[in-house]
């Protein structure tokens, strides 16, 4: 399914644990880490699609989760000609996506990589939410950083609990380019 503009609609996922660190995912056979993310199918909600992802891509059901929030609209990312499947070039750009924020409610050990016949992943791991995105494909770089931005607004501090993180967090851990796009969404959320 593919939109009128070339773009695929798709969810991406940004999982949290209890101390506010993301989760990321090694792609099978590879040395790319990412966010859990897929395709939304035909007459499929993108909230129906996030649960669905998560599901086959780490094992969390509805229960083992919490949604804290989700995008307003969609983020575009461009693939590169390479990456396009054949059947799909002339027609296809990259992918539209609702990115939701979630927060783990269940134990790790609830994290399954396993229970698709199609495992995306082969290892996974915390990390800090403001994190280099180097181990990131380069062309989806962009919309992860837009990503965690708008995002970070959803998240509190257990120091202060009416300030966002990006607003509390020290500046020189962000992404290159993070800090301006940051410092834009806290003068347009204030």
């Amino acid at each position: 399914m593919i939109d009128r503009n070339g773009y695929r609609p798709n969810v991406g996922i940004i999982l949290l644990n209890s101390k506010n660190e993301v989760f990321w995912g090694k792609r099978i056979r590879q040395n790319s880490w990412q966010f859990p993310q897929g395709g939304i199918k035909s007459g499929e909600s993108p909230e129906q699609a996030m649960y669905r992802e998560l599901s086959e891509e780490i094992g969390l059901r509805p229960n083992h989760v919490e949604i804290v929030g989700r995008t307003r609209d969609w983020l575009r990312y461009e693939v590169p000609d390479r990456w396009i499947r054949r059947e799909w070039r002339g027609n296809y750009k990259g992918q539209k996506q609702i990115w939701y924020l979630l927060r783990l409610i269940g134990r790790d050990s609830d994290v399954s990589l396993r229970r698709s016949s199609h495992p995306e992943f082969d290892a996974w791991r915390w990390n800090q939410y403001w994190i280099e995105l180097d181990s990131v494909v380069e062309f989806k770089r962009k919309v992860y950083k837009q990503a965690l931005t708008e995002l970070s607004r959803l998240l509190k501090t257990d120091s202060c609990p009416n300030q966002s993180i990006g607003a509390g967090y020290d500046q020189k851990i962000l992404p290159k380019g993070s800090r301006e796009i940051l410092a834009d969404q806290l003068e347009v959320n204030e």
